[in-house]
Order: structure tokens, then C-alpha cells, then sequence
């Protein structure tokens, strides 16, 4: 395993860090699994573990609590977010700081995150939704800062909208907040635009979600998936989705090297950007773990295949199916 600097923060962790948004609440999640998975990462040298009460309403804060209580010799980067107080994911242009997160809201969640898993602390307490335009009503900064100053959390972070990444580069250059997450694959490449740079410009860390883009770079989907009733996939991989990425992962098939695995591709992409400091990949199974965390020793792809890959970028608008 490699290890990256998170930003401004002293921090070196994985840079094959592990998304629990699956072990949450997605239909068949199982218990015991995700926890066989997320010992065999922490086993394998994963540190940076990345949970939200909104996944299963605390369930996944609880089991990354159980996780780090039966490693007390490691030192587990935690990451969790809260939720904002509509309830409502994306955020939207209209949406008020006192609609998703006011002062009262972010400290009541933060206690319930932190009995959730049995912390003392979080690491990196993010807010799950984000606009811009809050950064110009600083009560969020202000409470946040209090609990920074009370112990509870040591980092503040924001997570961006699908497609929107353009939405997070003024936080960014406020110099206010020590971590962005965001959307960033081989498809969705928007974050070089603007954000990237200016992550890198203000030591800001970046926490690269979605990276198979909702399963389609695993190359397992086909345009006759469906899921269980109640998975949210069902609703977000209608046919105007799930058709075209289908064809796009097909298309990538044609630049895939000899022994290389389309999963190991897609990793290897985020991995070749220094400005990411680690990628989170929802892992459910142990051969997924097993292989996920192999990538980081396999290093960047090489320049030539990088340059293959950016031709597959797909600048997407959101819709109301994107969520």
C-alpha cells in the first residue's frame, strides 16, 4: 500500500482508502461480511475510511466503529457527514445554509455520528450536501470550528454534488476547509478543470468517490440490469443512464491492456492524479477488497494510456435522476 499526504493536514494515509456507503443500508448488505472486508483492508495497510450517517442512518458509522475498536495498535484515518436538515441529496441552487445546515443541526448530528461509531473524535466530519453560495454565511465555519476547538473533530470537509464540481472550488479557495470529496472516474474528469488545481494551489485534500461510476467501469453491468425493489440504482440507472454507460464501458474495452482487469484501469486512472489523496471504493466483498487494495502497488498507468483514456471523458449535466 501507498500512502499520500491529506492536504494540509499531518496525515499519511492510504491512498486506497474504503467508501462504506454500500454496508449501510443497500439491499444485501450483509453484517458480517462488510466487517470480514473492512478488517482485510485494515489488514492490508488501508487507513482512511470514509462513512456518513446518512448510510443506514448511522448503521455504517457503527460497524467503521466496531472496526477501529478491534485495532486499537493502528492509527484509522474516520471520516463521516452530515446529513443536511431537508433531507434532500443533490443540494440546490435555492437551498439556504438554515435549509441544510444550520448551526443546531451540524452539532446535534455530529453527537449522534460520534455515538454511532463510540468515538471520542472523528478525523474528517464533512457536510454531505454543499453550495458555494454558503460560503458567504460563515455560522456553519464558526460551529464547525467550535467542535474542531470542543475535540470532537479534527478536520472540516464538503462533499460535492454529482457533475458539479465546478460547485466546491470557491470553499476551496477560501482557505477554509481541509477536504473536498468529489466525483472522479474515467468518465467524469471535470475536476481537472478548476477544482483540482485549486485544491493543489491552497493544500486542500481531495477524496475521490464514485471511481467505477456506480459499478459501470467494474464492466459487470449490462443494459438488461436490474436490482432488488428499494435499491436506489433502480432509479438512477434508468435506460437514458444505463444504456449509454454500458456502451461507454463497452468502448472502453478497445484500449484495455493485456492482463489488466477494467477495475484495476479505473483505479490506476484516479491514482495517476497527484492532486487526489485517496480514492474510496465501495467494497462489500472480500475478493474486492482483496484486489482494490493490490492497485495501489501497481503504481500510475503509463502517459500513453492516460491520454487514451482522457478521450473518454462524458460531461454530464445533472438531472433528476442523478441524485
Amino acid at each position: 500500500m501507498r500512502y499520500r499526504k491529506f492536504g494540509r493536514m499531518d496525515w499519511d494515509v492510504s491512498e486506497m482508502g474504503y467508501g462504506m456507503w454500500g454496508m449501510g443500508g443497500w439491499t444485501d448488505s450483509d453484517d458480517r461480511e462488510s466487517l470480514t472486508s473492512l478488517q482485510k483492508a485494515a489488514d492490508l495497510g488501508c487507513n482512511f475510511f470514509d462513512t456518513a450517517w446518512g448510510y443506514g442512518e448511522g448503521h455504517s458509522e457503527n460497524l467503521l466503529g466496531k472496526l477501529v475498536r478491534s485495532h486499537p495498535e493502528k492509527k484509522l484515518y474516520t471520516a463521516t457527514k452530515i446529513p443536511p436538515l431537508n433531507f434532500q441529496w443533490p443540494s440546490r441552487r435555492e437551498f439556504t445554509l438554515d435549509d441544510c445546515f444550520p448551526p443546531d443541526h451540524i452539532e446535534a448530528y455530529v453527537h449522534k455520528s460520534l455515538e454511532n461509531a463510540g468515538f471520542e473524535y472523528f478525523d474528517l466530519v464533512q457536510l454531505h450536501t454543499w453550495e458555494d453560495a454558503w460560503i458567504e454565511d460563515d455560522r456553519w465555519l464558526r460551529k464547525m470550528d467550535d467542535l474542531r476547538h470542543q475535540g470532537l473533530l479534527h478536520a472540516v470537509g464538503i462533499s460535492l454534488n454529482r457533475w458539479e464540481s465546478w460547485n466546491g472550488v470557491k470553499a476551496v479557495k477560501s482557505g477554509l476547509i481541509d477536504a473536498v470529496q468529489v466525483i472522479y472516474n474515467i468518465f467524469d474528469q471535470t475536476s481537472e478543470d478548476e477544482l483540482f488545481p485549486a485544491c493543489q494551489e491552497h493544500d486542500v485534500a481531495v477524496i475521490a468517490r464514485v471511481p467505477f461510476d456506480e459499478g459501470t467501469l467494474t464492466g459487470n453491468l449490462t443494459k438488461q440490469s436490474t436490482w432488488p425493489e428499494g435499491d436506489w440504482r433502480n432509479t438512477y440507472f434508468v435506460p437514458e443512464n444505463l444504456i449509454p454507460s454500458v456502451e461507454r464501458a463497452e468502448a472502453l474495452k478497445a484500449v484495455l491492456p493485456p492482463g489488466m482487469a477494467l477495475p484495476e484501469m479505473a483505479l490506476r486512472f484516479i491514482l495517476s492524479n497527484p492532486a487526489v489523496s485517496t480514492v474510496i471504493p465501495g467494497m462489500r466483498k472480500l475478493a474486492h477488497v482483496e484486489a482494490n487494495m493490490a492497485t495501489s502497488d501497481a503504481g500510475p498507468l503509463p502517459n500513453g494510456l492516460i491520454g487514451k483514456l482522457r478521450k473518454h471523458r462524458w460531461d454530464r449535466k445533472p438531472t433528476k435522476w442523478s441524485q
